[in-house]
């Protein structure tokens, strides 16, 4: 049920077509906020708005590619611009490479870095200019591969664990202006980029098996802590770095 917690206030969601982005635009906009999705790509986006506008929310999808800087900036500032505010920004587009360290590219290096890294940056430079006058709240969407290494993952891994430490910095540099900043930290959710992982019976049970509550995620249980951390509720949280990982993060092994 609607409670209003983002009443009458303006959100950006990037990567919002699918997956937890997609999720937490339908959330939001249940809770009353204007939402804007962007993405690469423009089907999975309409999908988003209609479901959203079919339920009596407000929302509207704009094509932007958030590695590109001036494409990206230019987004937000529309965005402020015609709606008068942005009080929320959800850095949640991400892309990587996957390979071993000693046959990785530095194309492919590099790769991981101007979505997930440089995309986050120019965001929260860009919402923190807009959101100076009246405060807001910035999320960022890290992962696990951000805290725990994993083989194959380096360039995503390390790219992910930037996004951690950035974050701090610009809690701590946006406070006295009532810019909130903080990450979301999930662990294997059940999204179109891990379909084709978990469509495997034998490997979606030995992934299972590493987490303590027996399963992986679903894109609506993050959206739950990033609308919490957007909202009022969380008006004294700043700096922080959430799991939202069934336990993952908080263990070194699980029971067999």
């Amino acid at each position: 049920m609607t409670q209003g917690r983002l009443q009458g206030k303006v959100a950006f969601v990037t990567g919002g077509g699918t997956g937890i982005g997609a999720a937490t635009a339908v959330r939001f906009a249940e809770e009353g906020a204007t939402v804007v999705v962007c993405g690469r790509r423009q089907e999975p986006l309409d999908a988003v708005v209609a479901q959203i506008q079919s339920a009596g929310g407000k929302a509207e999808a704009m094509r932007v590619d958030v590695s590109d800087e001036a494409g990206f900036t230019a987004a937000l500032n529309d965005t402020a611009q015609r709606y008068g505010q942005l009080d929320v920004l959800v850095n949640n587009a991400m892309a990587f490479s996957w390979g071993g360290i000693e046959t990785t590219s530095t194309a492919d290096w590099h790769s991981n870095f101007s979505t997930s890294v440089d995309g986050t940056f120019w965001g929260t430079r860009a919402a923190m200019k807009l959101m100076k006058a009246q405060g807001g709240s910035i999320i960022n969407v890290s992962s696990i591969c951000g805290l725990l290494g994993t083989a194959s993952m380096a360039g995503y891994s390390a790219a992910k664990a930037a996004i951690i430490n950035f974050s701090r910095a610009a809690a701590a540099e946006g406070a006295l202006s009532g810019i909130r900043v903080n990450v979301v930290i999930p662990a294997v959710v059940e999204t179109p980029g891990t379909a084709g992982m978990l469509s495997d019976a034998a490997t979606r049970q030995s992934t299972e098996k590493l987490i303590p509550m027996g399963r992986v995620g679903q894109p609506q249980e993050l959206a739950h802590a990033i609308l919490f951390l957007a909202s009022d509720e969380a008006s004294y949280i700043t700096g922080a770095a959430l799991p939202v990982d069934g336990g993952r993060s908080a263990v070194l092994v699980t029971a067999l």
